[in-house]
């Protein structure tokens, strides 16, 4: 569906800056039955809103077809991603106070793993997840969960189950969710009066600053920054009235929002605004100069690979995030520069990465096989990544580490 207004304030005024040419989703893997058949390649190309700065996808993949059976990712593959959600949770009971026995409902809760260090606090938890085979996955990990997107539905059976929330999270999700005026009705339903909805996503001017332009694929339909989330809320009676910066994928922020009145609002959200204003991170000519060195990235990155190849090296990618696949398809980076893919998660391991068709192995293959060079395309956990794979480097093997810049590292300090 092509977007004809802002999703946040309905402006008409959308201008194209950043197109990336027409990709499959990013987590349709194929099995290698399916590499025969027809795989569907959908416009991927960001947009800025000029009447509230919010950079958004400007064509929308119905949401059915990439949260289904076959949905591949799992928040639970690394440990600094547990970690994370666990000091998450953690963090939340504290900074509110929330008494035991209160219920938490995450939103697109995976496979449990936030939810899990709510409960080990003694909270009530309830996860919203629509891809079946991941939910089945949250009930086996003790986390009940319903397999529906959120709106009235999926409210009318918490509520029924288990009564109104006081902690409501959407950790990568908020930003995936077109219909957000359906989404805000069914949050005012949900959460307790002085309820609180905390949110992660990577952080607009992060994307914009660090050159992470992998981080856009379908499911991620809005680029956040705060001044259009200010607005947003206010223009539904709530407020975003504090924001905390967080280092996971490669920069993301923490947001607490609320009803009106209920919470003092932190001043840094009035920096926040003026900083971005500064940075011009909602100027269109900001964005242009974004777009262009998108385009010397993807040079730099082929040249460096082929360069590799002409000298008789061989590579492969290690993790194969949806990111990743971003990357692989707008570069172009196929069967003729990488041997193969390797991943921790089960679920993806022996099928072949969209678009491309790179055969994805075990993790095991890099040490058992030895290329030369490893392209990590979770870029944003190259430190674990690397250290986890310190035999590889010691036998000689190389990391590229494709963003910001590419460079080669042959450690985890490097």
């Amino acid at each position: 569906m092509k977007l004809s207004h802002c999703r946040m304030c309905k402006s008409t005024e959308l201008e194209l800056f950043l197109d990336l040419g027409f990709t499959p989703l990013a987590d349709n893997f194929l099995s290698k039955e399916k590499l025969d058949g027809v795989e569907e390649y959908f416009p991927l190309r960001v947009v800025l809103c000029n009447g509230c700065g919010l950079a958004q996808l400007d064509y929308v993949v119905p949401p059915e077809k990439m949260y289904n059976i076959d949905y591949p990712y799992e928040s639970s593959t690394t440990k600094t991603g547990r970690d994370h959600f666990h000091g998450m949770a953690k963090d939340i009971i504290s900074k509110f106070s929330i008494p035991k026995g209160s219920l938490a409902v995450d939103l697109g809760s995976n496979v449990g793993v936030l939810l899990m260090g709510f409960k080990e606090e003694g909270m009530e938890v309830m996860g919203v997840e629509p891809s079946v085979n991941i939910m089945r996955k949250a009930i086996e990990n003790g986390i009940p969960t319903i397999p529906v997107f959120f709106g009235k539905e999926a409210v009318r059976q918490i509520l029924d189950e288990k009564g109104k929330a006081m902690v409501l999270t959407a950790t990568n999700v908020f930003a995936h969710i077109h219909d957000l005026d359906a989404f805000m009705e069914a949050s005012e339903t949900l959460l307790e009066e002085k309820g609180v909805f905390i949110f992660e996503a990577p952080y607009f001017k992060h994307l914009l600053d660090e050159l992470e332009y992998d981080t856009i694929y379908h499911e991620h339909l809005s680029y956040l920054s705060i001044k259009p989330l200010v607005q947003f809320f206010e223009s539904k009676g709530w407020e975003l009235f504090d924001v905390e910066e967080q280092s996971i994928h490669g920069g993301s922020l923490r947001c607490f929002a609320a009803r009106k009145g209920h919470y003092p609002v932190n001043p840094k959200i009035q920096d926040y605004i003026e900083n971005e204003a500064k940075e011009k991170i909602h100027d269109i000519e900001r964005m242009k100069e974004f777009a262009s060195a998108v385009v010397d990235h993807r040079k730099q990155l082929v040249e460096m690979l082929a360069d590799l190849k002409k000298q008789g090296k061989r590579i492969v990618a290690v993790s194969a995030p949806a990111k990743g696949q971003t990357l692989l398809n707008y570069c172009k980076i196929g069967n003729h520069v990488l041997d193969y893919v390797t991943e921790k998660a089960k679920i993806k391991i022996g099928k072949f990465t969209p678009g491309m068709h790179i055969p994805v192995y075990g993790d095991e293959k890099l040490l058992s096989d030895k290329p030369d060079y490893a392209l990590l395309l979770a870029w944003n956990f190259a430190k674990e990544i690397i250290a986890n794979n310190e035999e590889y480097v010691k036998q000689g093997g190389k990391f590229i580490v494709p963003i910001p810049k590419p460079e080669i590292r042959v450690g985890s300090d490097a």
